[in-house]
């Protein structure tokens, strides 16, 4: 395979880091290429390799690579390019079960009856009380981003609130999101 299916949606997605036991091995070979001067197929180094070898070996700082990557994660990876695969996150409805193919933005009365009971008909943002005619539900993982329509996924919001957020990740997506996985105990010291 030559490109990826998902084509530029997997530029938004990371590559799962190397380990610190690669990170290792990886410098090890920039500082054996440093000392003979060759690459490892024994190639003569030119200038402008030397320099860019020099740059990555003098960059790379060991405690920024994780000991070991979770198994969760790992099962995301995409076996051909390396990034965190796109159907993990978008089209998991779609190859469940039955029910969860039926994947609708239309939400039944019922999980709107529940969704209001569970808010207390409060704006979730602001936390204003919101009237009947002017409730509004929010997808927290947005419909167009594959987030299913469930109680679990669904909140009460005011109009303004509503329209401020848009089909927005921001609010539930870290800017860093695989950092909680991938922390050091050298880090936090």
């Amino acid at each position: 395979m030559k490109y990826c299916p998902y084509g530029p949606l997997v530029e938004d997605f990371p590559l799962i880091p190397p380990t610190k036991d690669l990170t290792i091995a990886h410098k090890e070979y920039l500082e054996k290429c440093i000392k003979t001067g060759m690459t490892q197929n024994g190639s003569p180094l030119t200038e402008e390799q030397k320099k860019n070898i020099h740059e990555e070996f003098a960059s790379i700082v060991l405690n920024d690579y994780p000991d070991s990557i979770p198994e969760c994660i790992q099962e995301a990876k995409c076996k051909n390019f390396g990034h965190m695969c796109p159907i993990f996150f978008c089209a998991e409805p779609y190859t469940e079960t039955k029910e969860l193919r039926r994947f609708s933005r239309n939400i039944p009365r019922e999980i709107m009856l529940k969704v209001v009971r569970r808010d207390g008909q409060i704006c979730q943002k602001c936390f204003k009380h919101v009237p009947d005619t002017e409730i509004e539900f929010d997808h927290i993982i947005p419909f167009s981003k594959g987030g299913p329509t469930t109680v679990e996924n669904l909140r009460v919001l005011c109009r303004d609130c509503n329209r401020e957020k848009s089909n927005s990740l921001s609010e539930i997506l870290d800017e860093y999101p695989l950092g909680k996985h991938f922390s050091n105990e050298s880090k936090t010291e």
